[in-house]
């Protein structure tokens, strides 16, 4: 058995822990992290980064079958589903081998297998068959296990038609027709993916519309453009059972009361995902959990003196670029560096389906419940030159500002590319912007940005272009 001192101690590589790791080395901090898998955890694996790249394909599928738009004639036309999934699996796994790189330019030791916090200040490495391999005294232990695909009773889940997220991405073909329960980002994008290779989908969500924590109108709006495209939508329906037959799968759903058993070749569970606090010795230190999650505060320290937890693990928002925000502030506040924690209220959420879409902040109806009287700025990019020059005329960004100081409340963005514009309104909000700040900055033309400054005028009721 080995034994190891250091630092810190991390515990997983995901987006939060293996950027925590990079950072506590940067700050002088002797770092190991332990991981049992791939580098990078889910998100680089099996989660953001491929299903980037499948959506990426998707979106090539849907262009192709609309060529004559741009001008062109292409005819038979021909998938190739494998090399599909074969180009995600090769874009994750050269993401992974980036992480490798990263350990060893900032000498963050690597230890392989599976932590468990044995003691305050002590972690533990068990192989497969659960022999400790490994000790590491540490002063202080990062908690970043991620989370994996929430288990629902009654949902039987065989990983072969029943899927999750991680067998949805590497199937050898697209199914004839598919069931997705549940409609919030993950749910949505897989069912944009396999619409576009052919698959009849049809979308189950317990709330009364899909992608429910957005905005109302971009969620009215992206239900527009999955109808259109064929996509079934059933909402305000509840699960009651899933489960695989010889010929595919059967789910008994019910709404109004009523049951229905709607049947498909596959389908998968998108309903949530839950932390992964299992066997990691929570018990042992007695750090506090609630509501499945470990309870941290403003700098992910537990209950316990040198215990932190970081990313999916500690609970919402379940986002990549929010755990890699906390392993920063986290190890940056154990190297005596800053006392800020994270600006929860200031973090961007994108779905990366087409068309897109991304939101910060409060929507309309949760700025008017907090008290705010508030001044709406929508712009379409129906007026937008550069979305009619590339043929996305889809959507609109509507910004949320208070009407007293102009304060920029929220944005919602529903089009082409928004998962990008949607970094000014999390700058100007950080920065403190108001309304008129924004629309008086000079935005370049053609650009699809300038929507952001034309609606910000249209709130005030000074945009030209409407």
């Amino acid at each position: 058995m080995a034994n190891h001192s250091c630092d810190v101690v991390i515990i997983g590589s995901g987006p939060g822990g293996y950027v925590a790791a990079n950072r506590a080395s940067q700050l002088g901090l002797k770092t190991i992290c332990v991981e049992k898998a791939e580098l990078g955890g889910v998100c680089l694996n099996w989660g953001c980064i491929p299903t980037k790249a499948l959506l990426k394909s998707a979106e090539y599928a849907h262009f192709l079958a609309h060529t004559e738009d741009y001008g062109f004639e292409v005819t038979n036309v021909k998938a190739n589903f494998g090399k599909v999934i074969e180009r995600s699996r090769g874009v994750a796994n050269q993401m992974s081998g980036g992480i490798k790189y990263l350990f060893g330019k900032y000498k963050v030791e690597k230890v392989e297998g599976h932590g468990r916090i044995a003691a305050k200040g002590k972690v533990e490495v068990l192989d497969p068959k659960g022999k400790v391999t490994d000790t590491i005294t540490a002063k202080h232990i990062i908690i970043a296990t991620g989370a994996r695909p929430r288990e629902m009773q009654g949902i039987e889940v065989d990983r072969k038609n029943i899927l999750t997220s991680k067998e949805a991405m590497i199937q050898n073909k697209a199914p004839k027709d598919m069931i997705i329960m549940g409609a919030g980002a993950i749910g949505i994008e897989f069912g944009y993916f396999y619409n576009a290779f052919g698959s009849k989908v049809t979308i189950v969500e317990y709330q009364d519309r899909i992608l429910p924590i957005e905005d109302k109108d971009v969620s009215r709006e992206l239900a527009r453009s999955f109808k259109k495209d064929g996509i079934e939508m059933i909402t305000s329906a509840k699960v009651i059972s899933a489960k695989p037959t010889k010929t595919g799968v059967e789910v008994v759903i019910e709404r109004d009361g009523k049951k229905e058993t709607l049947k498909a070749e596959k389908a998968i569970n998108a309903i949530g995902i839950q932390a992964n606090i299992e066997g990691i010795g929570l018990e042992t230190v007695g750090v506090k959990v609630e509501k499945g999650s470990i309870v941290i505060d403003e700098l992910c320290r537990t209950n316990v003196e040198g215990i932190y937890a970081i990313g999916d693990v500690a609970g919402a928002p379940w986002l990549a670029h929010k755990a890699s925000a906390e392993g920063i502030a986290c190890v940056e506040a154990i190297a005596g560096h800053t006392d800020k924690g994270i600006d929860y209220n200031n973090i961007p959420g994108c779905t990366y389906c087409i068309p897109q879409v991304a939101s910060i902040g409060m929507t309309e109806e949760k700025a008017k419940e907090a008290g705010h009287k508030v001044k709406i700025g929508k712009f379409p990019f129906t007026a937008n030159g550069k979305a009619h020059g590339i043929g996305k005329t889809q959507g609109f960004v509507k910004l949320v500002f208070d009407e007293k100081y102009g304060e920029v409340l929220g944005a919602h963005m529903i089009g082409p590319d928004v998962t990008e514009l949607i970094g000014e309104i999390a700058l100007a909000r950080s920065l403190d912007a108001t309304a008129h700040t924004i629309m008086k900055t000079i935005h370049a033309h053609p650009t699809l940005g300038e929507s952001i400054m034309e609606a910000s005028a249209a709130a005030y009721g000074e945009a030209v272009n409407i």
